[in-house]
């Protein structure tokens, strides 16, 4: 321990110098899935240490970190230890724990593609494969661990979101390494982009991507703001929670730090309750800002305890609506300014509102699903947002109230089109480098410099008539020099040059 010895990252980064490219990558995929398997069994571990009540052994606890560890990847573990005695499935994940093995998968990724002579070809593709092999080699011996405690995983489960998550944060650290280039597109999206209009691909789509995450981003703050208040709002049921859950002091630790995991899915919940749908919280209960449905009682959690009561909407719920409204507004707002400084006209505006409206909902739709997941058998299968309805309903408020917003705006903007130009009210940071170019001054033309000849004039003892031939010819010139330089008499006066044309 007190040796000076070499640390655990210099050994890796030597290893990783003397390790071919695909060798590297395992070796960091595999650091990654031990690293991320460590973190969770120092903190149950910790937690353990810390009870008043260790009824099982480390052995126990060491399982319940494997388990915690897949849960982390949105795989799903089947408890055995129910009252009833019938497994249930447990499938509900806590998002922020994705962040930690997705990044230090992203990370040995990266530097191991930095590390290879060339991530652009084949080696970074032997660099991404090594990195998910490795990190899918420690995941299943981490899973067959986790099959001997109380939570099993579900082998099917397990594979698929191990896969994935290894695949998505190890390609996304190699294309990192290699500075984020924008490549062609897949076989497969290329050939759907081939049927499309290439005008709705290369300016359309662009714009409603963008107005997209724009919209999608005002969503999730209007969520994580639907949260605070309810949490604020009912302040005296969420501290009453924290002491019948458990009367020990890391158990209600153990309690707020699954509070704070379960931020972004409850952010996420806020979100799905202020576009309508509302969120499904077992037993047949739906709660949304028109009413609840079904009057089943809640565990005394935390984060369940901002939930409104049962009973009708009232005008305080019904103003969530405008976190909606907001959202849609945004969208229409970054497709008008688009089109303004584009050129564009009123059908390719609602063209791209309505893209925007769809590429919204599907991403709103995704995230729903990934908030919520199982806790349990029959009543308890469905828990959080459901996926199809968050997402149809996102995409109905962007089209009702962006639609007719942006092509207001649009109208608003082009009503004295012809009226000649008009100043525009958008940023300059949304106009582009062709219409600069276009409405640019075109620049003067120079006038070439008069050509320089011997001044034969001045040695025949006559003034240059340079003056005179501006506008003519070097032939012209020559011609008259050659005139002049002729000796006209004593006495006789040179006669005046011709003007040229």
């Amino acid at each position: 321990m007190t040796g000076r010895g070499l640390s655990l990252p210099l050994l890796l980064n030597r290893a990783r110098e003397r390790a071919p490219g695909p060798a590297a990558g395992a070796l960091g995929g595999a650091v990654a899935a031990g690293l991320g398997l460590g973190v969770c069994a120092v903190v149950v571990m910790v937690l353990w240490i810390s009870s008043p009540y260790p009824d099982s052994g480390p052995g126990a606890a060491l399982h319940t970190a494997a388990a915690l560890w897949l849960i982390a990847h949105g795989a799903e573990i089947v408890r055995t230890d129910t009252l009833s005695g019938a497994p249930a499935p447990m499938g509900l994940t806590p998002l922020l724990l994705l962040a930690l093995p997705a990044w230090l998968v992203h990370r040995a990724a990266r530097d191991a593609a930095e590390d290879a002579e060339d991530t652009a070809g084949a080696e970074g593709i032997g660099v991404w494969g090594g990195a998910v092999f490795g990190y899918l080699l420690v995941g299943t011996a981490a899973a067959a661990y986790a099959g001997g405690g109380e939570m099993r995983p579900s082998w099917v489960s397990c594979g698929a979101h191990l896969a994935l998550v290894a695949a998505v944060a190890a390609g996304s650290g190699v294309w990192t390494a290699h500075g984020r280039p924008r490549g062609p597109l897949p076989g497969a999206l290329r050939r759907c982009a081939d049927v499309l209009p290439k005008v709705f691909v290369t300016e359309v789509l662009p714009v409603a991507a963008r107005a997209a995450a724009a919209g999608l981003l005002v969503l999730v703050a209007g969520g994580a703001l639907v949260m605070a208040v309810g949490l604020v709002w009912h302040g005296g049921d969420v501290r009453e929670s924290f002491v019948r859950v458990t009367a020990a002091w890391s158990g209600r630790f153990a309690v707020l730090l699954l509070c704070v995991a379960l931020v972004p899915n409850a952010v996420l919940w806020g979100a799905a309750y202020a576009l309508g749908p509302g969120v499904l919280l077992g037993a047949g209960q739906t709660v949304g800002p028109l009413g609840s449905s079904g009057s089943a009682l809640l565990p005394a959690f935390p984060l369940l305890a901002a939930v409104p009561p049962a009973g009708p909407g009232s005008p305080f719920t019904w103003a969530v609506a405008l976190v909606p409204v907001t959202a849609a507004a945004t969208v229409a707002w970054f497709v008008t300014g688009a089109g303004e400084a584009a050129g564009w006209t009123r059908g390719r505006v609602a063209h791209a509102v309505v893209a925007a409206a769809g590429v919204c909902g599907a991403a709103m739709a995704c995230l729903a699903v990934a908030s919520g997941g199982a806790l349990g058998t029959a009543a308890l299968s469905a828990f959080g947002p459901v996926g199809w309805l968050t997402g149809t309903a996102t995409a109905g408020w962007v089209v009702a109230v962006g639609l007719p917003v942006a092509l207001t705006v649009r109208w608003w903007r082009g009503r004295d089109e012809g009226a000649g130009p008009r100043a525009s009210a958008w940023p300059a940071s949304l106009v582009t480098r062709r219409r600069r170019d276009d409405a640019a001054e075109p620049a003067p033309v120079p006038r070439p410099a008069p050509v320089q000849v011997p001044d034969a004039g001045a040695e025949a003892g006559f003034e240059p008539f340079d003056h005179y031939f501006d506008e003519t010819s070097r032939g012209e010139r020559w011609a008259f020099l050659r005139d002049a330089s002729e000796d006209p008499g004593p006495g006789a006066e040179p006669e005046p040059p011709k003007e040229a044309g």
